[in-house]
């Protein structure tokens, strides 16, 4: 074969163990595009202060959401690069941007099974643009490729958040698990710094700057997480032909003391519940395969504080994970970019 796909995720730690945690948050968090702080900073945040505190608290959480099979978001995607598998002729192989396997090893992988390859179609498992995500998996692989697989052409998927193929499959994916009833709908997509959103804003002069900036068109919107989010949102509401009333957005995760991308979920969740909302479904779009995020902060923390609060009825809708027609639309991406190759 000389084309193939290549998909990649974030990772997981190898375990729950704290030193594989440990490991893992190492890795990512001294990634400069999700710490973008100076790196004789981040290292002391980093190695200094979080790494002697969080690996246990994080390892807890963890065993929490862990299936025998190991890791949720591990045995999720390696099931979804079968199912692609499955949709194509071309070899579909699965990396990680952090932890195992890397990029590297399933790039080599695809190079060893196929010895004739020349061109790789990357597709980054994120909807979205950010520089924590999409952006920092782009520049690894391109990095690996130059440096051991430099007689390899690369094609990368660009963000689908507003692909009406992808939006048709989200939205299903929400008709499909919400109850009979409910009083909200919530759009919890994972949160960024707000310097973040700034720094990808080429024109320094509209994200965050512009009142109603993500509704109003602009060129940097292709590299706005918030904008595409809010996209997201607003095309699956069209889709489902939401009450406007009765489903709104919000960030979760947020790391810190800085401030992040509102409003919060965390904070939102609690004040439906106080404010008499008593059936809530919750999506994460943000994230195409179910993993600590999803499972345990929204479907264990997130519920629980809800009920605790006055909310009767919390329903958390799975992320895509390898569903056939999801399995079916990442093949397709994986095909059409060799089309002029």
């Amino acid at each position: 074969m000389k084309n193939a796909i290549l998909l990649v995720n974030l990772g997981s730690p190898d375990s729950y163990a704290v030193k594989d945690v440990r490991r893992y948050l190492g890795e990512f968090l001294m990634d400069e595009r999700v710490i973008d702080f100076p790196q004789w900073f981040r290292t002391f945040l980093i190695k200094g202060i979080i790494l002697n505190t969080r690996p246990k608290k994080s390892a807890a959480a963890y065993q929490s959401i862990w299936w025998d099979e190991g890791s949720p978001l591990m045995v999720l995607s390696k099931r979804l690069q079968k199912a692609v598998q499955k949709e194509t002729n071309l070899p579909v192989a699965l990396g990680m941007r952090y932890g195992t396997p890397s990029i590297y090893e399933a790039i080599k992988g695809l190079q060893d099974e196929n010895p004739d390859l020349e061109n790789i179609s990357l597709i980054p498992l994120y909807p979205h643009y950010a520089m924590s995500s999409y952006e920092t998996v782009v520049v690894k692989a391109r990095e690996v490729v130059e440096a051991h697989f430099p007689h390899l052409n690369m094609k990368v998927k660009k963000p689908f958040y507003n692909d009406p193929a992808y939006v048709e499959i989200l939205a299903q994916s929400l008709k499909d698990a919400l109850p009979a009833e409910y009083d909200q709908i919530l759009f919890s997509y994972h949160g960024v710094p707000e310097r973040q959103i700034k720094k990808g804003d080429v024109s320094k002069a509209h994200c965050l700057n512009v009142a109603n900036c993500c509704q109003k068109d602009s060129p940097v919107q292709q590299f706005c997480y918030r904008h595409q989010t809010v996209d997201t949102t607003r095309l699956v509401a069209e889709k489902l032909n939401l009450d406007a009333k009765k489903y709104s957005t919000s960030f979760q995760s947020r790391l810190g003391p800085i401030q992040w991308l509102t409003p919060y979920t965390d904070k939102t969740i609690e004040d439906f519940a106080k404010n008499g909302v008593k059936k809530l479904v919750v999506l994460c779009p943000a994230f195409v395969s179910d993993c600590l995020e999803t499972i345990e902060e929204i479907g264990e923390e997130a519920r629980e504080d809800f009920l605790h609060h006055g909310g009767e009825e919390f329903t958390l809708v799975p992320c895509l994970n390898d569903q056939v027609s999801w399995a079916k639309l990442l093949a397709h991406y994986g095909e059409e970019m060799f089309v002029h190759v």
